[in-house]
This record gives structure tokens, sequence and C-alpha cells, in this order.
């Protein structure tokens, strides 16, 4: 790795507050750049436009998805700004370089009786005689949290207790590059946490514990997701995402205003927000081809 890859990589994680998961992929996208140049490759200094875009056209010709490329010229764009910004290059080559539009895949979405029987699955099951008596209880409560609040994955393993406003009935969320927001929480969720904190004696720290009483993982929640989900009758597979998605489309079905629901959110910029009313309107079309008589 080259010295500007490493003083761009600490400043993205102490000035930015990057994630490991973002520095990650500005690293891959960093080198994945430079392995393709190979003995062409004199510095990223001496690179031109033009090496850009043939770099652009090999990407396309791999056949890979226009989101990958975006991501990795996203990556390249933000150190090539870090340069100019920061180390006193004078301008960036990547800026140049036009990029094809994003693919916007409409979110798979549930319906509102698919995500009652998905939250009420915890708690119909027959409980794991070698699990604490407290499991399916917390994992009810994960369940309504993410459907309540929206939240990513990485935001519910974060939480802690004092992180939950009983009273208010809110809970403070940490966001992408650690930036706070307060989010409101249903009845049915306040009381889910209540009932699994009593059960399995959570005052402090962690919210969602293990079997082990540490914090929970990614991976535990993914595995306890993809249980409840086969044992209903959901035809596909969901994830922590998808919830955050039935989230967002839920609450523009039943009228909440779009800024709104980027504050819940978390988006910085509306547009990724907007999506959801993509899928509000292909719902509209699609009640109205199934229940008019001149559709």
């Amino acid at each position: 790795m080259q010295a500007d890859e490493c003083a761009f990589l600490e400043f993205m994680a102490t000035e930015k507050s990057a994630s490991g998961r973002t520095l990650a992929n500005y690293h891959q996208a960093l080198a994945a750049y430079r392995a393709w140049r190979g003995a062409g490759f004199a510095g990223w200094r001496k690179e031109t436009a033009d090496d850009f875009r043939d770099y652009l056209f090999a990407l396309m010709k791999q056949g890979l998805k226009r989101s990958t490329v975006r991501l990795r010229f996203a990556a390249l764009r933000s150190f090539y700004k870090h340069l100019v910004l920061r180390c006193g290059l004078g301008r960036s080559p990547v800026a140049e370089v036009q990029l094809p539009k994003a693919e916007r895949a409409l979110p798979v979405v549930l319906t509102v009786a698919q995500v009652d029987e998905l939250l009420g699955m915890p708690l119909r099951l027959p409980p794991d005689k070698k699990s604490p008596a407290w499991l399916p209880l917390r994992d009810a409560a994960i369940l309504e949290l993410f459907y309540s609040c929206g939240l990513r994955i990485s935001e519910l393993l974060a939480l802690d207790v004092r992180d939950v406003d009983f009273i208010g009935e809110t809970i403070k969320v940490r966001g992408k590059g650690a930036k706070e927001r307060i989010v409101p929480v249903g009845g049915p969720a306040v009381n889910a946490i209540q009932r699994y904190r009593r059960e399995a004696e959570v005052t402090a720290g962690p919210l969602f514990l293990s079997k082990r009483r540490t914090r929970i993982t990614q991976q535990a929640v993914d595995l306890l997701l993809r249980k409840y989900i086969k044992h209903s009758g959901i035809p596909f597979a969901i994830s922590p995402h998808k919830l955050r998605h039935c989230f967002a489309t839920h609450l523009l079905d039943a009228g909440a205003d779009l800024r709104s629901v980027q504050a819940m959110l978390g988006h910085v910029s509306l547009s990724t927000t907007q999506i959801y009313t993509h899928v509000t309107r292909e719902r509209l079309k699609q009640a109205y081809d199934n229940a008019h008589p001149r559709a």
C-alpha cells in the first residue's frame, strides 16, 4: 500500500469515522485499480482521466453490475478528493469520468400481514430447552425494533440499554459516520423490549445479549431471522435490511411525509429515501389493476 493510500484511509477512519466495512471497500477498490494497471502504474498523482476511462471500460466488459462499478469509482473519487484538498494535487482525473447511471431495483417489501406473522414467530415456536428461557423474548424484541424503527443491522447491534427512552418511547441511534438521531419506537416494540429485559435481567450495557450474555453479533441476528422465516409462510428470504424497507414503505403507504421518513432512516440525501415512493406507486398500480373493472 502506498503512502497516499495509508494517509487517506487513516483520514477516513479518524476524521470521518468511517466504518470498518467502508474502509475495507476503499482499500479493496484502490488495490484493484493498481492491480489492473500493473507495471503501467507510475503513482496516483500521474494517472490521467483516460486511464480511468479505460478502467471503466474494462470493468464494464467484465460484466460487473453497475452498482459495483459505481462503488469502486466512488472510492476512487473520495481518494482523489482527499489528494486535492489535503495533499496539494491540482485536480482529480476521476472527476472527468462519466459513470453509467445507477440501476435502481425496487426493494422487496412484505405485506403488513406477512410482517405480523414474522413478528409473532418467536413466541409461537416451541422453546429450545437448551437455550435460556428469555431467548425467544429477545428475538421478538429484536424483530419488533427492526420493523418499528427501520434500523440498520449495525445500528441495532450497537444499542445499549441507556439508548432507549421508555417514557418518551424513543431510541438514540448511532448511524453512519457516527451521526446520532432520535427515532420514535412503537408501543409493541417498547413492550417487547421491557419484557425481554425483565426476563433476561438486562439492566445496563448492551441491550441485546447472546446466550453467553455478550453483545449479540450480526451472524446471530441473521441466523434467528432465517430460522423464523423458515417456519413462516413467507415464500422468500428476508434480511434485516428488508425489514428496514418494510418500515419505510408501510409508513409512506399510510401517509407519512417523505422528510420525516428520511429523518427516521438517517438518510443524508432525500433521493435515497425517494426509492420507497416508487414502491408505493407500484403497489397502488397493482391494487388498481387487480380491483378496477376497466383496468
